[in-house]
This record gives C-alpha cells, sequence and structure tokens, in this order.
C-alpha cells in the first residue's frame, strides 16, 4: 500500500492502493473484475457480471434517503499501462509502485492509474461505508474503457433503474464536464518486400525519447510532439541528403496516448556515416529549439546498430515516408460553438515497420459524428494510396451537452455554496462513455467530475491529495442532496 494510508479521506486511499496491486490493462481485466465481485460479496451488496463483463453493485439507500431518486455511480475498471524505456516492470504480474510528493501522489516510473482507480476507489468507499448518506446506489464499472469502450457498447439496457449517472471520469476539480467527443480507431496494415542490404553499408539505431506525451484527447491541444511524426520527419529528411534504407520502426503505443519514444535502424553507405551523424545531431538541435516548451526533455540519440539482413525496398519506403508525413495529427478542427474546445482531432499513435509487414494506428476524435467520418476518410485516402489495407472499428458516439438537466443545475449550486466559486460547466474532447450509456438508457441525466489529474497516460500521470479531499467532499455532499423520487 506504500504509504497512502497516511492520507484523508483514509478508505478512498485504501481502496486505491488494494486496486493498484491489481493488473488491469484493457482487454486483461479478469484479475480485477473479480476482484470487484469479490469486494461486493464481501459487504454483502448485490453484485453482477453482465456479459462482457461489466460488474453492478447495488445498495440500498441509507436511513431516510429511501425517498430519494436512485443515482447510477460510474467509472472504469482499466487503466493505461505506459512506463519510461528505462523503467522494468511487469504491468501482467506487478501492482503499481506509488510515492507520495508533496501535495500528489505518483508511481516510479509508470503510469499510475489515477484514470479512472480515483473514481472507482471513491465508489468502492461509498458501497462499503456505514456513516455516508447517500440514496438507492448502482454502482456500474465497466471494462476496457480506454482501447474501444467495449464494457459501455456491449452494456444492456434494463440493468439499470437509476435516472441519474454521476461519471467520476474527468481530471479538473473546477469542471462539471456535460459533453465529450466520440471516437473511431484507424488502421492501416499491409506487407512490403524486403531487399537485402548494401555492402559497405554501416547500420545506426535512432532513438527519440523523453516526449512529455499524455492523454490524445484531453491534451492534443497543447501542442506537444509526437515521437512517429518526429521520426518520420527525420528519416524523410535524411532521405533526401543520403542514402540510407530503412530496416526496422517501432514508436508509440497505445491509440488514446501521444507517443513518446521511437526507434528506428536504418543502413547508409560508409562513405556517408560521419556526414550523417552530424545531421541527426543537427536535428535533435533543431527539435530540441521547437519542442522546448511543451517537451523540454526531448532528445534524439543515435548509436550504431547490428548490421540488418534486409531493408525496405526503396519503393515502398518512399510511398511509407510520404504517407506517414501526410497523414493528419492533432487538431483538425476547434468547435466554433464552445471557446477552447477542441472539435476533431487525430493521434497518430503507433507506427510499427518489421519482418516485411508494417501497422499505423490512429485514433481519430470528433464532437460530430459527419466530421469524425471526414477526418477518418481523409486518413483513410493518404494511407490507400500506398495500397493499405484499412480497418475502421471501435467507433462510439460523442455525448451531446444538456446544460438545462436538473443534475447540472444541483451540482452547479452546490459548487458555489461549498468553495465559494461557479464551476466551468463544459464539454470536453476526451471520450466518455456517457455517450454511449445515454444511447442504451435515454433520458437520463448525466454529469462527469473528479480531481486534478495530471498526466494522465503517461508515465507522468499524478494526482493532487488536496484535490481528491475537494472532490470526494462535493460527491459525498450531492449524493445527499439527490433531490425526492417523483
Amino acid at each position: 500500500m506504500s504509504n497512502l494510508q497516511t492520507l484523508e479521506p483514509a478508505a478512498l486511499w485504501k481502496n486505491f492502493a488494494d486496486l493498484n496491486a491489481v493488473p488491469r490493462a484493457s482487454k486483461k481485466e479478469e484479475k480485477v473484475i473479480q476482484f470487484m465481485i469479490n469486494f461486493g460479496k464481501r459487504n454483502n451488496l448485490e453484485t453482477l457480471q453482465d456479459q462482457v463483463g461489466n460488474v453492478i453493485i447495488k445498495k440500498p439507500a441509507t436511513a431516510g434517503m429511501g425517498n430519494k431518486q436512485p443515482v447510477v455511480l460510474q467509472s472504469h475498471l482499466d487503466m493505461v499501462h505506459q512506463k519510461n524505456g528505462e523503467t522494468i516492470f511487469d504491468f501482467d504480474t506487478q501492482g503499481i509502485d506509488m510515492i507520495i510528493d508533496n501535495d500528489w501522489v505518483k508511481a516510479k516510473g509508470t503510469t499510475l492509474g489515477a484514470d479512472n482507480g480515483i473514481g472507482v476507489a471513491s465508489i468502492m468507499s461509498i458501497l462499503e461505508s456505514k456513516d455516508i448518506s447517500h440514496p438507492p446506489i448502482e454502482a456500474l464499472f465497466t471494462i476496457d474503457e480506454e482501447t474501444g469502450m467495449t464494457g459501455a457498447l456491449g452494456l444492456k439496457p434494463g440493468l439499470l433503474s437509476s435516472r441519474i449517472l454521476l461519471n467520476l471520469d474527468t481530471e479538473n476539480d473546477t469542471e462539471l464536464t456535460i459533453g465529450c467527443a466520440g471516437a473511431v480507431n484507424v488502421t492501416a496494415s499491409g506487407k512490403y518486400e524486403a531487399v537485402p542490404v548494401q555492402n559497405d553499408s554501416f547500420a545506426f539505431r535512432i532513438i527519440i525519447k523523453g516526449l512529455a506525451g499524455g492523454h490524445s484527447g484531453m491534451d492534443i491541444h497543447i501542442g506537444r510532439g509526437n515521437s512517429n511524426k518526429m521520426m518520420n520527419r527525420m528519416l524523410s529528411f535524411a532521405a533526401e541528403k543520403f542514402n540510407i534504407s530503412i530496416n526496422y520502426i517501432d514508436g508509440g503505443g497505445l491509440r488514446n496516448a501521444i507517443p513518446r519514444e521511437s526507434i528506428s535502424i536504418v543502413t547508409i553507405p560508409e562513405k556517408e556515416a560521419d556526414t550523417f551523424q552530424s545531421f541527426i545531431k543537427e536535428q535533435d538541435h533543431i527539435l530540441k529549439a521547437e519542442y522546448k516548451t511543451t517537451d523540454p526533455n526531448c532528445a534524439i540519440i543515435l548509436e550504431k546498430a547490428e548490421m540488418p539482413s534486409s531493408v525496405l525496398s526503396k519503393e515502398f519506403q518512399k510511398r511509407l515516408l510520404r504517407a506517414v508525413y501526410a497523414c493528419p495529427n492533432g487538431i483538425y478542427r476547434m468547435s466554433p460553438d464552445i471557446p477552447g474546445l477542441v472539435q476533431s482531432s487525430n493521434n497518430l499513435a503507433r507506427v510499427l515497420v518489421k519482418d516485411g509487414a508494417y501497422s499505423i494506428l490512429c485514433l481519430t476524435r470528433s464532437a460530430v459524428d459527419s466530421e469524425k467520418t471526414d477526418l477518418a476518410k481523409a486518413i483513410i485516402s493518404v494511407f490507400e494510396l500506398m495500397n493499405a489495407t484499412i480497418i475502421l472499428d471501435g467507433s462510439y458516439p460523442g455525448w451531446e451537452p444538456d446544460p438545462k438537466s436538473s443534475i447540472v443545475s444541483l451540482m452547479s449550486g452546490l459548487y458555489k455554496e461549498l468553495f465559494n466559486g461557479s464551476p466551468e460547466v463544459n464539454a470536453c474532447h476526451a471520450g466518455l462513455e456517457c455517450g454511449i450509456i445515454g444511447e442504451k438508457y435515454p433520458g437520463m441525466e448525466m454529469i462527469s467530475f473528479g480531481p486534478n489529474i495530471l498526466g494522465a497516460h503517461s508515465p507522468d500521470e499524478r494526482v493532487q491529495v488536496s484535490s481528491v479531499q475537494k472532490y470526494w467532499k462535493f460527491l459525498i455532499e450531492t449524493l445527499s442532496k439527490i433531490p425526492v423520487n417523483k
């Protein structure tokens, strides 16, 4: 548990530590599903698992609250598994190693799992509590939110009876989120011809590391470096100046994380080796200057590598580099209606070129479904020009804001009363499950809120202790003020 037991609220931090001891990668949630089932049964609460793996735990109202409207408390069980390149850690077997750093809790070289573990731990604390006043609770713990939202997509109508849903999955304690973007996965893949390496060549490994990364929705507007785009830029410039041949590219990881690292192996004629090394040093200086504000730890490393047996054909190499160069990345369009809100974007999340096969993964987001389709088609067009096979999957809808709902009015007023200020009622560019759940349960009033979490989806992820205390107070007070059931 590390020393989280010294923090308040004690029950929440204990549950977060217990949860973080359980491996819970997206699509590998078997252990955490069983963990939640055991938790519900241990507390003598009605507990069920649906056909896709979501866990629902129901708790009756506390004394004097039986006439209040039932509430769904909802968070997702999975977390993004990312680590620094030099960190030795097995997410499949190890629990997260957490530390307290002044007013922040973070992990040692990995993601923390505060997204969405703080939400899950909060709900657990309410379910096991003996002294927190609340209406009837339906706790919904969904699976696979981070890589496809298949838990929310697979949720069946009729399992929930509540008409109010509190989603505990946003990352700024001054915000009440009432809308979000939808998304679709775009995957381009195919085979390529490998050719023998030329004689009298040197092999080099190019490494990009130290980028800030982050959440590909919430952080896309910051303009942080994308390691896949950076690597492709360098290789494209190098191909114009030198007779380089690419053997291997491996950049990025999960679709919902801005890629932080990339590695490539190239060969170059011996006579050009010294000049090539000078070129890479120059690119290092250029990129560090361009990204000094957003990615101050950016580093490009060049080192000698073992000579590969084959490289890409020149024709395929040219088509690959041009396609990745042309692929949209970052903001596509800002909202014309909500100042400062990204409406549509794309994250070029993964580029893998290895052993005669390649795959390129994107996550395309938009609050407007027609614009999401338009952007996806632009990406498809780029990769069809290199004869790639394109797959679209994992599509989910956005969540249309309803600023006049009664839960928005209740929580906005309560925030002012508790914290002497007005909350920011807004929409976000991240994907939340509310849009999907709202399709399954029409008319459900939904709102999302949470504590301050920085660096989500990256090893820099951290959650603010004092903000968790503020958020917890807000959650408890909201439950106590839920209106009477009509």
